[in-house]
């Protein structure tokens, strides 16, 4: 059952925010990571791909936390699953934003999809095949983001379309949800906030964490070319 919701887009610090509140005790923290090291986890989202109402439960299964797409994509639906969950939405300056999508979307799932899977090592083609999968569910996520015309391949909208949307999503999500049960958050402010937010001790002497999913997802995605496991930010190796 989930204690904390992300209702955050990518790149507003959400693996950062993973390893924050696994090491705050509100771990395993669900993440697109959890998708690409665990490609059997496709299955959990079937019936959101399809259109169909989802079993949150069964989606979110071993975790006490979410952040990031496709987990964030729903926030609302979690939100009214789980009354008692609290809510944090990641924010950071629109236009940086904007440029750290477009690379991740480039070092991303979007590499993948250039490929041709005969050519992939058997974890790659693995992961490939769950990636495509997905697509029905990060489509409609895309879709509801950003316009009924937005396509997975076709990466972002201009800069002002997806700004504009970045502005509507903070929007709608403090309009949605009382101010006790919402944290509107950037990962600068540290430890402090999120932890009084969260009613738990700030960790003595630790810093933030602070990690790059641009640079993670493409170290992650070099070694799966070069036929290793797939090793996750966060020191997990499956």
């Amino acid at each position: 059952m989930l204690k904390v919701i992300g209702a955050g887009f990518p790149r507003t610090g959400t693996s950062s925010m993973k390893a924050a509140l696994e090491r705050l005790g509100f771990g395993p923290c669900y993440h697109m990571y959890e998708v690409l090291t665990h490609p059997e986890h496709v299955d959990r989202w079937a019936a959101v791909a399809a259109g169909e109402s989802a079993d949150w439960d069964q989606v979110f299964e071993g975790y006490q936390s979410a952040q990031d797409w496709p987990a964030s994509g729903f926030w609302r639906e979690q939100a009214a699953a789980y009354p008692d969950a609290k809510v944090i939405l990641t924010v950071r300056d629109p236009q940086r934003w904007y440029v750290s999508m477009q690379n991740l979307l480039a070092n991303g799932p979007r590499r993948l999809q250039t490929m041709d899977p005969s050519q992939l090592p058997p974890v790659a083609a693995t992961i490939f095949a769950s990636m495509r999968r997905m697509g029905p569910v990060m489509s409609r996520i895309g879709q509801d983001t950003f316009g009924k015309d937005w396509t997975f391949e076709g990466g972002l909208p201009p800069e002002e379309i997806a700004i504009e949307a970045y502005h509507r999503h903070v929007a709608t999500v403090q309009a949605s949800l009382p101010a006790s049960r919402l944290l509107v958050f950037d990962v600068r402010e540290g430890w402090a906030p999120l932890c009084e937010f969260l009613d738990v001790e700030v960790p003595a002497d630790e810093p933030f964490p602070h990690l790059n999913d641009s640079e993670s997802m493409q170290r992650m995605l070099d070694g799966l070319m070069a036929g290793e496991g797939v090793n996750s930010p966060f020191g997990q190796s499956h």
